[in-house]
């Protein structure tokens, strides 16, 4: 599979800005067609990317390894190394994610909240595509099939643009989308991926309002607040991944320590992966020593207050207010003892960035409680943090999670790329 990446368009702007241009009409013309297309056409589309991602899985694991060498050479962390590492296993969950996808019911033209009102017409809302849809994105590679999937099964187009450490392997897998999209006998405009790593292309994508209805950005802080602070079109953002578990004292301690060991080393580099362990000072005696030897145990870096750092002063160094604000993204983890609930709150609601939370307990009325005042996008009773994810919520594959509370929050699967329209049913009716 050949790949045509191009590094540059020259010191004249012009060239790329004609071809961003391009891209937008070129989408918006898509839009179109993707907004009234059949539902058994777009899961047709999807399931035969998936076929062509089977066949050509050599080929982009081939390109994988050429954004892996260049990654190492550059020096790019462990973290953003896993992200962009496409193994077998990674490239076969891509292809499960489209099943999943085409699994679900078409959220476009759902219709709800029908009522009939006083003057006898019916009233309710119907489901409908955003329109088109920029996703910006770094280091995952896998972000491509979600974004492509997830925005084709909506009725969006797209306009995708990846990470420069990630070109070669994200139009390997183009040509994949491309070569399903034909098949189908969709426009394969339907699904554009930039094709450069010119950094000018973020800026025009920000501000092309003619062509764009909505930007999503996944990646580091700097990338969010950048869109956040330039765009012009509306985002779908969230700037961390801030997780907390809190250990209660009314809670199970076989069922929080799994959880705290599995929320915190399943995958380092992810978003929901837990930064800051809370524990009840009045079961900290009884949970510590076992939890802290299991986590150093799996290499993972202790940081802690006064009273949790009383357990193991030779192992857990001393937490600083930063630590209580910082997504590690690495096998770090901060402590802090609370004296109970109420604490625990007040430290997630100051501290996190209302992401994903969680508690540990036994006691019905805390985890309501807890579940009611804690603001985030997921909050969590007995679980483990890892399953902020829109798969395992049973959205197939996930745009991002936004830790917005407009226009969607959470996990964004299909009905966070679409929006609803009033309609009327009415039968000759005037209004006097």
């Amino acid at each position: 599979m050949s790949v045509a990446v191009k590094n540059e368009f020259g010191p004249d702007s012009t060239a790329i800005g004609q071809y961003m241009a391009q891209l937008g009409r070129d989408a918006r013309v898509a839009a179109e067609v993707l907004a009234y297309a059949d539902p058994e056409i777009k899961n047709a589309a999807l399931l035969n990317i998936a076929e062509a991602l089977d066949e050509q899985r050599e080929s982009i694991k081939i390109a994988n390894q050429k954004d892996m060498l260049k990654a190492e050479n550059d020096g790019l962390d462990a973290a953003l190394l896993d992200r962009l590492l496409l193994s077998d296993a990674r490239i076969e969950a891509m292809i499960e994610g489209l099943r999943q996808v085409v699994s679900l019911a078409d959220p476009v033209g759902e219709i709800s909240e029908m009522e009939y009102r006083p003057s006898g017409i019916q009233v309710g809302k119907m489901r409908v595509p955003l329109g088109v849809i920029g996703i910006i994105y770094e280091s995952r590679p896998n972000v491509t099939i979600d974004a492509a999937a997830l925005c084709l099964k909506s009725g969006n187009a797209s306009i995708l643009r990846g990470g420069k450490e990630a070109i070669n392997s994200n139009q390997a897998i183009y040509q994949c989308i491309v070569q399903g999209l034909q098949k189908t006998g969709l426009p394969k405009t339907c699904v554009q991926v930039i094709n450069t790593v010119d950094r000018s292309a973020v800026g025009l994508m920000l501000n092309m309002q003619d062509s764009i209805d909505v930007i999503i950005p996944r990646g580091g802080k700097s990338l969010i607040e950048r869109v956040a602070t330039e765009a012009s079109i509306p985002v779908i953002k969230h700037l961390d991944g801030l997780c907390h578990v809190y250990i209660d004292d009314d809670a199970d301690l076989s069922k929080a320590f799994d959880i705290s060991l599995n929320a915190k080393t399943r995958r380092y580099g992810v978003c929901n992966a837990m930064e800051t362990l809370l524990v009840a000072n009045s079961i900290a005696q009884h949970m510590m020593p076992d939890l802290i030897e299991a986590l150093v145990d799996k290499g993972v870096e202790l940081r802690g207050c006064s009273r949790t750092r009383q357990f193991n002063p030779a192992v857990i160094g001393s937490a600083v207010d930063e630590d209580w604000e910082t997504e590690y993204l690495a096998p770090i983890l901060s402590i802090k003892i609370v004296d109970g609930m109420e604490q625990a709150i007040e430290h997630i609601n100051h501290h996190g960035s209302h992401h994903t939370d969680a508690i540990v307990t036994e006691n019905y009325t805390r985890a309501r409680q807890f579940l009611r005042r804690v603001d985030s996008s997921s909050v969590m009773v007995n679980a483990s943090t890892a399953f902020a994810d829109g798969f395992e919520y049973g959205l197939g594959a996930e745009i991002g999670i936004s830790t917005d509370k407009l226009h969607a929050r959470g996990p964004v699967g299909l009905k966070g790329l679409t929006s609803q329209k009033y309609i009327v049913f009415g039968d000759g009716h005037i209004r006097h």
